[in-house]
């Protein structure tokens, strides 16, 4: 499960999303073999196309997707561009789409164009020749004499306050229960449901209406910068006298390629502001209190590798601004389709790479990297086996770095548990050959034994397919709705919400335990209540910011929304 919003998908999430105008130009000559080997490298990390190809779930089925009405899915939450298209999918209309999705719809959470045609073409037909075969197949089917959950709708017992603690030596055996098909619903609010956070604390809505808000970053006068991913843009929300909301906000940078992590650069009084987009690091030139960006981006970063499933990249720098982390997520779910080495080839490319490093369309993927700030020289590797490190970010009295991941899909309802773990240079963490220390893949059985022996165990692991996301530690001793003092050193955690388990799990805030310093492992539900009586959520929180008044605000890009938590006592 790789965290993105029902209605934001990967590569190829959006295939069903199109209504455009037919192209009035031929489609080139294509081979559906090698637009199954695309697929299964870069779409079925979010998507299926047919039966037992174990793809994902984060985008809509593209079963039978050749010849269907748009927004043909009903398992599928879609955007409203897409319902309102009315067309049907065929070659010159996928073709026109993948070639340049928010053209052809404006609206479209889809906002990854396939440039090349060659490429189109051969998953447009593809699709055209999987249509029989899978047009029957319902995308919620799950294989037959499957084992049900042990933890059959526990959900419902998600409570402020209720404690969680994944035991790793009792993990259950992969394909224990059925890989699940089963992607949140997203709904309205309904009159009934409200948010829940412990007693004490209050909880409101403090800013709406926005473009799929991410990364949360607070400007040294207060103003709070949000990545809009979906929108492509930075905005700046400035407080109400209270604290309370939002009074106003300015677009500050637009037409950026999917950003989500943010960081000022220096920490104190800095004078760039470093935005993350999917496949390169640029800065802005930023004086406290600006709202609009002073000039066009600076490239710092002029590729990272991109394309595939995971598309978000984070960015900290560290506690002496000397080095700048990117995060990078793996392009597919579990590198099925990698080429093989031999021991002797995985040693040499190592020597060159880093312990555990992967290849061909994973290189220097599921890493986290490493650059000298305002160095010309390439970055490197300080991490490997990080299958999707969507947040990072640091301890603030250790100076840690920390970093919040989706592990791997389709192995069972209970594996692979999420994680949030402190990273440490020259480690390697698992994937793809083995999880949570020596458990290795089924998928890639044999492959890598020589790492078996060399896997670091994460230091908090979370529900599986929970989504986790954004990681940020409270520090703040004073403040109006200051925490209690409990609360200072520990972390909160964003679980996005499931689609690989057969019962919902996710979709709320949790608080991350340490003792003196140190992670226990165990995680407590700080707030519940976006998952209603069917299943079906109104909510998905993503990232956290702690305020100067000792509030924490978290985003929510399924219902486009920043929540204000606040101790009021």
């Amino acid at each position: 499960m790789n965290g993105y919003p029902a209605h934001l998908i990967g590569i190829y999430g959006a295939l069903l999303m199109l209504g455009a105008p037919v192209l009035s130009t031929p489609v080139v000559a294509a081979d559906a073999d090698a637009g199954r080997t695309l697929f299964r490298q870069q779409c079925a990390v979010c998507h299926t196309a047919e039966p037992n190809d174990n793809g994902g779930a984060q985008g809509p089925s593209l079963m039978g997707v050749y010849g269907r009405h748009a927004a043909g899915d009903s398992s599928f939450d879609y955007t409203k561009a897409l319902h309102d298209s009315k067309l049907t999918w065929n070659a010159r209309t996928l073709n026109r789409f993948l070639a340049s999705p928010t053209k052809v719809v404006p609206g479209t959470a889809m906002v990854v164009a396939v440039e090349d045609k060659a490429k189109r073409a051969d998953l447009v037909e593809y699709f055209r020749s999987v249509k029989t075969a899978a047009a029957n197949v319902s995308p919620g089917a799950s294989p037959a004499g499957s084992a049900p959950s042990a933890s059959e709708a526990e959900w419902k017992q998600d409570a402020p306050g209720r404690t969680h603690k994944i035991d790793l030596a009792n993990l259950p055996a992969p394909y224990s229960s059925s890989s699940a098909r089963n992607p949140p619903k997203l709904i309205p609010r309904p009159a009934y449901a409200h948010p829940k956070v412990p007693p004490g604390f209050g909880i409101g809505l403090f800013a709406s209406d926005l473009l799929g808000p991410r990364r949360m970053i607070v400007a040294p006068n207060g103003d709070i910068f949000v990545t809009e991913t979906r929108g492509g843009r930075i905005s700046v929300l400035h407080p109400a006298p209270d604290g309370r909301s939002s009074a106003g906000a300015d677009v500050f940078a637009e037409g950026l390629d999917r950003p989500f992590g943010m960081a000022f650069y220096p920490s104190t009084d800095p004078t760039w502001l470093y935005v993350a987009e999917t496949n390169r690091v640029v800065r802005f030139a930023f004086k406290n209190g600006d709202v609009k960006a002073r000039s066009a981006p600076e490239v710092v970063v002029p590729e990272l590798p991109s394309g595939g499933g995971h598309f978000t990249r984070d960015l900290v720098f560290s506690p002496d601004g000397r080095s700048m982390f990117i995060s990078v997520g793996s392009a597919t779910n579990y590198a099925g389709e990698m080429s093989k080495k031999t021991p002797a080839q995985a040693k040499e490319w190592e020597a060159t790479h880093a312990l555990g490093a992967t290849w061909d369309m994973e290189e220097n993927r599921a890493d986290v990297l490493v650059f000298d700030v305002d160095a010309k020289r390439p970055g490197k590797i300080f991490a490997t086996g990080i299958r999707n490190c969507v947040g990072l970010t640091l301890q603030p009295k250790s100076g840690d770095l920390w970093c919040t991941t989706n592990e791997r899909d389709a192995l069972g309802d209970d594996l692979v548990p999420d994680y949030s773990t402190r990273v440490r240079q020259g480690s390697f963490y698992g994937w793809p050959w083995y999880y949570m220390g020596s458990n290795e893949e089924p998928r890639l059985k044999g492959d890598r034994p020589d790492l078996k022996d060399k896997v670091l165990v994460p230091d908090v692991p979370y529900q599986a397919h929970s989504a986790a996301l954004g990681l940020v530690f409270y520090t703040a001793t004073a403040g109006k709705f200051a925490f209690p003092a409990e609360y200072v050193g520990d972390g909160f955690a964003m679980l996005h919400g499931s689609w690989n388990r057969g019962f919902r799990t996710g979709h709320k805030v949790v608080r991350v335990r340490m003792k003196n310093g140190v992670p226990t492992g165990e995680y407590q539900d700080f707030v519940t209540g976006f998952i209603v009586d069917d299943g079906d959520a109104w909510g998905r929180p993503v990232s956290a910011v702690v305020l100067n008044d000792g509030s924490l605000l978290f985003s929510d890009d399924g219902a486009n929304v920043i929540y204000r938590v606040s101790y009021e006592k």
